[in-house]
């Protein structure tokens, strides 16, 4: 600790980002400060601290800081540091899931409207949708109403031919050049007030067809405006009548034990409650201010930026506003809300965070056992010289040595890591030779830890290998030929469930029951299943490749073509010969030529 001490009187009074790393040099947590003299010096004050905390700290065994010029450019650094680290001790927001919305593409010369999950500056955005209230409904009813386009037609100089949605009244066929462009403008201007909960006059125009379609006797479509109807009912509902209208915000409310925090987000567009989600934050040791700020953070870095975000007066309000002004160049009010309806809206917010956090915290431990601890429990069974954080697992796939692919996944502290999968095609060996597929591929693998490319493949702390002692055996030449010491290695044998090692002769054998087994399993299970989805594809698309290859006129080009388009054989033979045309090269001719080579054949 002498060393520490050292270090901590030569702290600057600058604002950056500190990283403290365990005795193993792995980094355990990251922090940003406004003077890193003070904040970094407050962990090794005698001071009471949080449990969390505690622990923390007695795993320090040294830190190192980076200067940056702002608090705000140290926020940044702090959220780019977690993501590339992720440190045991931050929160770390494992889940990343999105909400759909419904975008209308505003820079397309005629608009459409389609789902997505993915916020770029390329149209107008309207959600998130989180339940009640399918995105498709909503689609649907601009269709019917509106006649927006939804489809990804190109809409070029030669007009094409129309398609079922124009015969049906749902799209007004601009890619036919029978719609003119500011009548065009009108329909997308009306269906944006109806996104932004301008529903009288979608009412109006539904209930208008259901009376029609009813008098005319068609009961089945009259219902169907009906549904359309009791759907936009629904909406109406949600909205809060104590709101502006306009209110786009997200309220996000923060509940802690000390040793276990959740965090309730409600979202709420044009004054309507769209619904909410909770968050479990774990092993986490910062304190109720930096926890929020952390959270809003990893956030707004995969969900749209609201107009307000409502947040509990702990929140640094002037912090999150200049970042987000700086990063993303919008203008984002936090409220500390104290009165009125905002106040009410965060009140809902906390007591759903104070619910989820009593009735998850089982959970959480179970999760815990599963992952972390098991990690912990695996290091103890097998004897490994280091916490096994990184963990890499390999398998082969192929059928009689056709079409031989490798899958390589990622757990990192028992949990997958998919964004790190790696997928590869066994290149260089003859035949069904599964040692030599594990060698060509373990090759290709450890060639990435000193070149260029070591920083989007950090080293792993243990490889698992699908197989017994034959591969283990194997792999460990590689090992060998580059000099790699550092790195556990170990082998799962599927059938008896046997581990085995490079320090025995005998396999381990680990309880069924344990959790240490379940994640060794889990590992494994994944690396089959990733390598049996690539080789499924590709020996599909080869054989679809080869079928193609027999039917006259369809080159290489028009292969690709048709692949692109429909991705496997059974698509293209239920595929009809208007749907073929539609493919770049195929033309009227050759697609009943298609047709009628699958007819024949098969």
């Amino acid at each position: 600790m002498s060393e520490l001490q050292e270090k901590l009187k030569l702290l600057p009074e600058n604002p950056g980002v500190y990283i403290m790393l365990d005795k193993d040099g792995v980094v355990i947590y990251v922090g940003k400060a406004r003077v890193l003299k003070n904040r970094v010096r407050q962990y090794f004050h005698s001071s009471a601290k949080p449990e969390k905390v505690t622990a923390m700290v007695e795993n320090i065994a040294d830190f190192y800081y980076i200067i940056t010029q702002t608090e705000i450019d140290a926020l940044a650094l702090e959220n780019n540091l977690i993501k590339k680290y992720k440190p045991k001790y931050n929160i770390l927001l494992k889940d990343d899931k999105t909400y759909p919305y419904i975008k209308v593409c505003t820079k397309e010369e005629f608009p459409r409207v389609c789902v997505t999950r993915k916020i770029k500056k390329d149209g107008k955005y309207f959600g998130p949708f989180m339940g009640g209230v399918r995105c498709g409904d909503l689609i649907d009813v601009i269709s019917s109403v509106y006649n927006l386009r939804t489809c990804q037609t190109a809409i070029s100089s030669k007009p094409k031919k129309p398609c079922l949605a124009y015969h049906l009244h749902r799209c007004p066929a601009p890619c036919a050049h029978l719609c003119d462009k500011d009548e065009y403008a009108e329909r997308v201007k009306k269906a944006v007030a109806f996104l932004d909960g301008n529903y009288e006059e979608a009412e109006n125009i539904l209930k208008e067809k259901m009376l029609r379609f009813a008098e005319n006797e068609e009961f089945e479509l009259a219902m169907e405006y009906r549904k359309k109807l009791q759907m936009l009912s629904k909406l109406k509902l949600k909205r809060i009548t104590s709101l502006n209208r306009a209110l786009n915000a997200d309220i996000i409310a923060l509940k802690t034990n000390y040793l276990y925090s959740s965090i309730n987000v409600l979202v709420t567009r044009s004054g309507i409650m769209q619904g909410g989600s909770n968050y479990a934050l774990e092993d986490c040791s910062l304190t109720e201010t930096d926890a929020l700020t952390a959270f809003i953070i990893q956030f707004y870095s995969t969900h749209e930026l609201p107009e307000e975000i409502i947040v509990q007066d702990f929140c640094e309000k002037e912090l999150l506003e200049n970042y987000f002004k700086e990063r993303y160049d919008k203008k984002v009010e936090i409220i500390r809300a104290k009165l009125g309806a905002k106040r009410q809206l965060l009140d809902m917010a906390e007591k759903n965070a104070e619910e989820y956090l009593t009735k998850s915290i089982d959970k959480i431990k179970h999760k815990n056992d599963m992952t972390k601890n098991a990690c912990v429990r695996l290091q103890e069974i097998l004897k490994l010289k280091k916490y096994p954080k990184r963990m890499e697992c390999y398998d082969i796939s192929n059928i009689s040595g056709v079409d031989k692919v490798g899958s390589m996944v990622v757990f990192i502290d028992g949990e997958a890591d998919k964004k790190s999968y790696r997928r590869f095609k066994i290149k260089t060996v003859e035949g069904a030779n599964d040692y030599a597929s594990h060698q060509e591929m373990m090759r290709r693998r450890l060639a990435k830890l000193n070149s260029n490319e070591a920083e989007r493949f950090p080293k792993p702390d243990l490889i698992i290998v699908d197989g017994g002692k034959g591969q283990l055996s194997a792999v460990k030449e590689i090992f060998d030929e580059y000099h790699i010491d550092d790195i556990e290695l170990i082998s799962l044998a599927e059938r008896e469930e046997e581990v085995f090692t490079l320090f025995s002769l005998e396999s381990i054998r680990i309880d069924r029951r344990d959790y240490a087994l379940k994640m060794l399993q889990r590992i494994r299970d994944e690396a089959h299943r990733f390598a049996i989805t690539y080789f499924r594809s590709l020996h599909s698309k080869r054989t679809l490749a080869s079928v193609l290859q027999e039917i006259e006129g369809v080159g290489n080009k028009k292969q690709k073509a048709l692949m692109e388009k429909f991705g496997t054989i059974d698509k293209i033979m239920n595929a009809t010969e208007e749907e073929l045309c539609l493919v770049e090269g195929i033309g009227a001719e050759l697609a009943k030529k298609i047709k009628s080579y699958f007819k024949e054949n098969l």
